[in-house]
């Protein structure tokens, strides 16, 4: 089994989504670690705000195959793949990490960079995974977060209840 950490965002009919995301991840992988969930700004448009955590499972798919799985899991749920890369998300799910692998596979550029850039993947990644280390850099993720430029990004917690247990609040 390899460990995978994914982003999970979105900016329309938010909490349906989110809810239907960790649904399904759990169907599929099992027992998953997760995040607050945290409120933001869009980020390269204007917007409705997005909603944002990181949850981590366990698989023994490939990259490749857990990719397509994501793919088809965003389409499923009428992501638009035919717009501008900065724009409005049914749902928007990225592979973070895949246990250590460095480098582009299958292609997946892993880790994705979107973690030392973006607040909304950087803060709940340092929530469930804030001891281990990044696999290209020499710091662990609560360290990454301690240098982060807080105000470079705003966000804020949400309540938000999945499976019956209160995941997050505001």
């Amino acid at each position: 089994m390899t460990s995978v950490f994914v982003s999970i965002g979105t900016n329309i009919r938010r909490y349906f989504h989110v809810t239907a995301a960790l649904d399904r991840l759990y169907e599929a992988f099992g027992p998953l670690d997760v995040s607050q969930v945290y409120e933001s700004e869009a980020v390269g448009f204007d917007g409705d705000h997005f909603l944002n955590l990181v949850a981590r499972f366990d698989t023994n798919k490939t990259i490749g195959e857990l990719s397509k799985w994501l793919k088809a899991l965003e389409d499923e749920y009428g992501r638009c793949r035919n717009v501008e890369k900065f724009s409005a998300r049914t749902l928007d799910i990225d592979i973070l990490t895949y246990d250590h692998v460095i480098g582009l596979v299958d292609g997946v550029e892993l880790p994705r960079d979107e973690i030392s850039k973006n607040a909304f993947v950087l803060l709940p990644l340092s929530e469930i995974a804030g001891e281990e280390q990044h696999p290209a850099y020499a710091a662990c993720y609560s360290e990454m977060w301690s240098g982060y430029d807080k105000k470079a990004q705003k966000l804020w917690s949400v309540d938000f209840e999945w499976q019956g247990k209160k995941i997050s609040r505001s």
